[in-house]
């Protein structure tokens, strides 16, 4: 199921109860066997959480689910964190390459999904082109993975065959130049038929001076996130989609910055709400434009009607919702709205939580 879809399912899920079990994890050993022990730690409080507050025979099938959850999880092929969505009707387990805020147990009516949300806006879908004059492939990445490579009738290209053929030109260096942008032409409008295609950007692996070529005859350039100097010595898919989560993973931190300066810049026209309830009600009335939440936030409430609630601090007592900031991020977004977490210094003048409303 692809992450939108999943994100969709989880957040219009209401049942009673929903339990979200959200821990940081380890990809290698030996730190990897400890999650064994944490996970285990998590599933057994959510077991007695939820025998107290709901008793064994109604919620039955919850309980089955969460004693097979652990046989469920290889600890040897984990990430850097583990989200486990359980209910009557539903078992979901999502592994994410960004940490968590805490190992911690949600209990409520709906499932707290902002570690997916996180997932969701965190992950990004992209090309990586791995350019020289001895070939050029075309793969498909989600962020340090890459999915396949992209073959067509133009990708793979072999070994570039514009060489000169003409002996009085050999030490020519304009018409070997020429020579190469022709091959770099080919190439660029190779790759603008795949992003007209898909719409994906594409990393570039490549030397710096053949990167500047393939810029130099772009027909769209904005089909380019940019470059990562070429290893000729480690080519293969796993090395090059590192270097390349590398660079798109700068470019996000950067979008969140400009993206916190458009919050300030807002502050000044009185578009910026701060106050947690007129966030959410600003949230399921669709003015929401642009929400950001500090990463460690979270606000555990009882709702008192449809539109108002009640701060607790206690997430364990009868009818809490644990954390509403996963419902005010959902509402955001499923409204065409943007929603950033962030732990980035800039965020400390706004609060723990803001809202640039659309009007």
């Amino acid at each position: 199921m692809a992450l939108k879809e999943q994100l969709q399912k989880l957040a219009t899920e209401k049942n009673s109860p929903c339990v979200t079990i959200s821990m940081n994890t380890h990809r290698t050993h030996p730190d990897n066997a400890q999650d064994e022990i944490v996970l285990k730690n998590l599933l057994k409080e959510a077991e007695e959480r939820v025998i107290d507050e709901f008793g064994k025979r109604p919620v039955s099938q919850l309980l089955e689910k969460i004693e097979l959850a652990a046989e469920e999880i290889d600890v040897n092929q984990n990430l850097d964190s583990l989200h486990i969505f359980l209910s009557n009707d539903t078992f979901e387990i999502v592994k994410s390459s960004w940490e968590t805020s805490n190992n911690e147990v949600h209990i409520s009516d709906s499932f707290a999904i902002r570690s997916l949300i996180k997932n969701y806006n965190r992950s990004e879908n992209y090309l990586v082109m791995l350019f020289s004059q001895s070939g050029v492939q075309l793969f498909e990445a989600v962020n340090d993975d890459i999915v396949k490579e992209l073959k067509n009738d133009d990708f793979p290209f072999s070994e570039n065959r514009h060489y000169n053929t003409h002996s009085d030109k050999g030490s020519d260096p304009k018409h070997l130049d020429d020579l190469v942008r022709e091959f770099s032409n080919k190439v660029d409008k190779a790759l603008v038929n795949v992003y007209n295609e898909t719409e994906l950007k594409c990393v570039v692996i490549a030397t710096e001076d053949n990167y500047s070529r393939l810029q130099q005859v772009a027909d769209k350039p904005i089909a380019y996130l940019g470059f990562s100097p070429i290893d000729y010595n480690n080519t293969t898919p796993h090395h090059i989609a590192t270097q390349s989560w590398e660079l798109v993973k700068e470019q996000q931190k950067q979008r969140r910055t400009e993206s916190i300066s458009e919050m300030q810049e807002a502050v000044a026209h009185g578009r910026v709400l701060t106050d947690i309830q007129e966030i959410f009600q600003a949230s399921i009335d669709g003015r929401a434009d642009l929400l950001i939440v500090h990463q460690d936030f979270s606000q555990a409430v009882v709702m008192k009607d449809e539109r108002t609630f009640d701060l607790v601090e206690d997430a364990t007592q009868p009818n809490t919702i644990d954390d509403i900031t996963s419902i005010v991020a959902w509402e955001v977004i499923s409204k065409k709205g943007r929603v950033i977490f962030t732990s980035q210094e800039e965020l400390s003048d706004l609060g723990n939580i803001v809202l640039k409303t659309r009007y």
